[in-house]
């Protein structure tokens, strides 16, 4: 396809494509999948080669959130039956940390719930950096706590913080129909107060919330302009006693091209596969490595996730190994001081393009796999080992 020769020449240039193009990955068949997966993998490949790093969550305060994200099995009015529990001990969030280390996890994701940290917080996840980095050393943390403040950022970065993530999760057009607690304006201000603070910002997308093909690339577009390290891309678990219960919008095939065309898009960046892909791409998570060169190892914040063992089996089995703690996963071009520090890696050629009107191919609606959503009930904040 005239296409993907084009897009796999842009990637490697790390070139813009044009929105068109971009619209037109997700539009592309069935038969075309492997063409497209094969395509992107070549991109992925030149920027990562064949490693794969494992990130690991641990959720520090769980449920209770006073906002109504939609998504959310953590907001307000959730009847979701999660795990509910505040802040854990700098000595509980290690231990949970070390168990997501000893499988391999070369990043730990400290998160809470809640619209944004107070100072008192912060003063609390710094104390729990510390506790995992006196523990492990050479462990990236990241933390995502909510909104930032002014000064936050800086404060977590002395304290030892690499990175701070805070997703856009969908087009800045639609957000106001998925949270009405806060704005997609406030989203970027977060992401931006991470970045001038000299954090790796991390920030990515939730994919199967009845958005179109045209918000899709609109969020991916803005996130590259945002300049992120790294693009988790998550695929919404539908959570019974949330709004989005009944969204099953998802298959396998529909998330491998949305990795795909975040890869064109983004094609230097870290892209990492987060919460949904078991239930979501199930059998063909391994053709996803091929896109994507980072995934989260074991459970999610308020779900299970598979075996961590079957995800170390998959990676193997694949062709692919794991990203040692000593290997740094951007590339050189993207590390401070390069060009990627400034946001001017790669050519803007084409993003003037005009949006196609034109949207996927028609896909029957998927099943609604609810077997295939386990709410968490191990690991942090409870008495049970951690699936890792």
């Amino acid at each position: 396809m005239d296409l993907l020769n084009t897009l796999v020449d842009k990637g490697l240039r790390r070139e813009l494509p044009t929105r068109d193009e971009a619209l037109a990955v997700l539009a592309t068949s069935d038969d075309e999948l492997l063409d497209v997966v094969a395509a992107a993998g070549k991109v992925r490949r030149q920027w990562f080669g064949r490693r794969v790093k494992l990130n690991y969550l641990v959720n520090l305060k769980s449920g209770l959130c006073p906002e109504d994200c939609s998504y959310c099995s953590q907001r307000l009015g959730s009847k979701a039956e999660i795990l509910k529990y505040t802040w854990l001990k700098p000595d509980q969030a290690s231990e949970a940390a070390a168990a997501g280390l000893a499988g391999g996890a070369k990043r730990v994701c400290l998160v809470a719930s809640g619209r944004g940290p107070t100072d008192r917080d912060v003063d609390r996840v710094s104390d729990t950096i510390k506790a995992i980095k006196d523990q492990n050393e050479g462990v990236e943390v990241c933390a995502c706590l909510g909104l930032l403040s002014d000064g936050q950022a800086e404060r977590l970065r002395a304290a030892g913080a690499d990175a701070y993530n805070h997703n856009l999760n969908t087009s800045e057009g639609t957000y106001g129909d998925i949270t009405t607690t806060h704005t997609y304006a406030d989203r970027v201000d977060t992401v931006q107060k991470a970045h001038a603070a000299g954090l790796s910002a991390c920030s990515g997308l939730i994919a199967g919330m009845g958005e179109s093909d045209e918000d899709l690339v609109d969020v991916v577009y803005a996130l590259r302009a945002l300049d992120p390290d790294s693009i988790p891309v998550n695929f919404l678990i539908p959570f019974e006693g949330t709004p989005l219960a009944k969204e099953w919008n998802l298959t396998p095939q529909r998330c491998l091209r949305i990795l795909a065309m975040v890869r064109f898009v983004c094609p230097d960046v870290e892209v990492r596969i987060a919460g949904g892909r078991e239930v979501h791409l199930r059998t063909m998570q391994p053709l996803a490595l091929h896109l994507a060169n980072s995934i989260f190892l074991g459970d999610y914040l308020t779900s299970e996730g598979q075996a961590g063992r079957a995800d170390l089996d998959m990676i193997a089995d694949a062709g692919f190994e794991v990203e040692g703690t000593g290997e740094v996963t951007l590339p050189e071009h993207r590390a401070p001081g390069g060009c990627g520090s400034q946001g001017a890696c790669g050519s803007s050629a084409g993003s003037s393009a005009g949006s196609s009107a034109g949207s996927s191919a028609s896909e029957a609606i998927p099943e609604a796999r609810t077997d295939l959503v386990a709410v968490r009930r191990r690991g942090a904040g409870t008495d049970l080992a951690p699936n890792a």
